[in-house]
């Protein structure tokens, strides 16, 4: 898919959040500092975007080019890397930007190779938001000195976090537990625990000597902001 027919697809996108009344061109215009004009232009087909432009508009809808791509052509990329292997399931080791943003993760964004008892993955529910569903569900990222210490002693430096992408509901997974979450910010993940409060994600960390953040849903469903639960956590000694 080349680049016109990715603006295109984009378009298309918008055109339907918009005929949803989820957004308008105003207020696309507010979220990501153009003025209406411009971005009235591009929804008619009359201009195009840069790619700056284009990175800004996907970011503030929460997208990313991967939601672009024809399901198809995602498929033909990815490998079968995740194919199962009697009793155990793979599961891939990405960045956290890509388990982030991309519904599939193909060859090219795959660290390592974990292997996890299917068992263990079916005990698994899954609390799925509307748009989650085409997405791999499972997906490991490593967390970095500054998250770690943020939800210390739960997470430790070069933690391996498994992330279940078809949870991504506010609801709690055990009885008066909190979840843990991995949430979209800054096109990457942070790992926090979450709650909303009125159009705001609440951040909190484990660590009472780090602060809480608060994220703007900007009219986007908290859901879409979540990338998953944390559901498993490894430490190598």
């Amino acid at each position: 898919m080349n680049a016109s027919a990715l603006q295109e697809e984009l378009r298309r996108v918008l055109w339907e959040r918009i005929k949803a009344k989820k957004l308008s061109g105003l207020g696309l215009a507010k979220q990501t500092g153009f003025e209406q004009a411009y971005i009235s232009n591009f929804l008619n087909r009359k201009r195009s975007l840069s790619l700056e432009g284009m990175d800004r508009v996907l970011s503030a809808q929460n997208l990313s080019v991967y939601d672009l791509l024809n399901r198809e052509e995602i498929n033909k990329r990815a490998s079968s890397i995740t194919a199962s292997e009697g009793d155990f399931e793979n599961i891939v080791l990405t960045e956290p930007e890509v388990a982030a943003t991309a519904p599939s993760i193909t060859r090219d964004n795959v660290r390592d190779i974990l292997k996890f008892k299917k068992s263990f993955l079916r005990r698994l529910h899954p609390a799925l938001g509307s748009g989650r569903e085409q997405w791999q569900r499972f997906v490991l990222i490593k967390v970095d000195a500054q998250e770690a210490a943020s939800m210390y002693p739960r997470l430790l430096p070069g933690a391996t976090v498994l992330i279940d992408r078809h949870y991504n509901l506010l609801q709690p997974y055990r009885k008066n537990e909190a979840n843990i979450y991995a949430v979209h910010r800054n096109r990457t993940c942070t790992i926090k625990y979450v709650e909303r409060d009125g159009d705001h994600l609440v951040l909190r960390p484990h660590n009472q000597a780090h602060p809480v953040s608060v994220l703007p849903l900007e009219g986007r469903e908290a859901s879409a902001m979540i990338v998953g639960r944390v559901c498993h956590v490894a430490i190598e000694t």
